[in-house]
């Protein structure tokens, strides 16, 4: 494996969503790995893997509600844990939920979470994991049969087997999550989450009594049949992954298929909702 990598320095504006757009984006690319900059962020590619046109049909570059500047450079032997070291600072969820990496110090929290999170979603630093930490911190999930959709780094997975839950899936499309996933669910001595890669048809035939969404607006509304299908009933379902103005037709959908909304957490723009069966 190459030891030189190609590094890209992305400002971008507005920053948010428009850094969480490129990331998933480049992510469909052969870029492995994402660092969070003041203005943006960098992304990193094997230079084996380069050529001056991988950034064709990345679409956020061409949109009009983004600007977005770049340059980039030949980089050797990039020291990983020092990148993350860098832009990676722990965080605390009301005092009940420390998350941190395997190079910071342990407190005294509840619940201890460590992640090594590389390039995926899921640090606890993005307000939608936040308010869903937030949830699951005030549910009693022992016993629960849980499933986390999209799980990113399985940081949501993680703290609800700690807090009782089991047995777990927790399911990525994309394949470096579901590395990342298994990682971090061994780094954290869980017994009892088994981590899948793939799609909602993973769903066919499964039965939950707790179903975690962190995902987008327009696939959490494609997949909402899938979800409401394998809920039990009064189960509880917790959505995120949207902004304040999606809100209606995420409610009007589950709504629709029988879902009673119950509570709402909103940090910033970024909203997290709680439905039960």
């Amino acid at each position: 494996m190459s030891n030189i990598y190609i590094g890209y320095h992305f400002s971008i504006e507005p920053k948010e969503p428009g850094s969480e757009i490129l990331i998933a984006e480049l992510g469909e690319k052969a870029f492995e790995s994402f660092t969070e900059t003041e203005t943006g962020i960098s992304a990193f590619v094997q230079k084996d893997l380069w050529d001056e046109m991988i950034l064709e049909g990345v679409q956020i570059l061409h949109s009009e509600e983004f600007k977005i500047d770049y340059s980039y450079e030949e980089i050797e032997q990039i020291n990983w844990n020092e990148e993350w070291e860098k832009n990676f600072e722990p965080i605390d969820v009301e005092g009940n939920c420390h998350v941190r990496a395997p190079f910071h110090p342990k407190t005294d929290a509840e619940f201890n979470i460590v992640i090594e999170p590389k390039m995926s979603f899921g640090t606890g630093h993005h307000e939608t994991t936040h308010m869903m930490i937030q949830h699951l911190l005030e549910i009693d999930v022992k016993g629960m049969k849980t499933l986390d959709m999209g799980c990113g780094t399985a940081i949501l997975a993680i703290l609800a087997e700690m807090k009782g839950a089991q047995p777990i899936d927790a399911i990525d499309i994309d394949n470096w999550c579901y590395l990342n996933s298994i990682e971090n669910a061994e780094r954290n001595n869980c017994r009892h989450i088994t981590v899948y890669e793939g799609d909602a048809s993973l769903l066919k035939d499964k039965k939950y009594d707790l179903i975690i969404a962190n995902i987008n607006r327009n696939i959490l509304l494609n997949d909402m049949q899938s979800y409401v299908d394998c809920l039990n009933p009064k189960g509880t379902i917790l959505f995120s992954g949207f902004y304040e103005e999606d809100i209606p037709y995420i409610d009007a959908s589950c709504t629709e298929k029988g879902l009673t909304y119950i509570k709402k957490f909103q940090k910033n723009n970024w909203v997290s909702l709680k439905y039960v069966n």
